[in-house]
């Protein structure tokens, strides 16, 4: 599947799934988007995915490499609108 319409799924997954902050800014824990049944069959590589629409300035997240269960509570954030 093409990278860049896997990004442009993403964002709308970050949409669906996660909540809006006070900045305005949408987010969703990794583990909300991990254990998501739509995200599951969607993404082959969520993590990958997830890479590279951080490398592409689309989202954000604290570390490198996100794992299920360690990394749950970390916040994907959504920089573009």
């Amino acid at each position: 599947m093409n990278v860049d319409h896997e990004v442009n799924l993403l964002v709308g997954e970050i949409r669906r799934l996660g909540s809006k902050g006070n900045d305005g800014k949408f987010s969703v824990k990794f583990g909300v988007l991990f254990s998501d049944d739509k995200c599951a069959n969607l993404f082959e590589a969520l993590v990958g995915t997830l890479k590279a629409a951080k490398k592409r300035k689309i989202i954000t997240y604290q570390g490198e490499l996100l794992l299920q269960g360690v990394h749950d509570n970390v916040d994907i954030v959504l920089l573009q609108d």
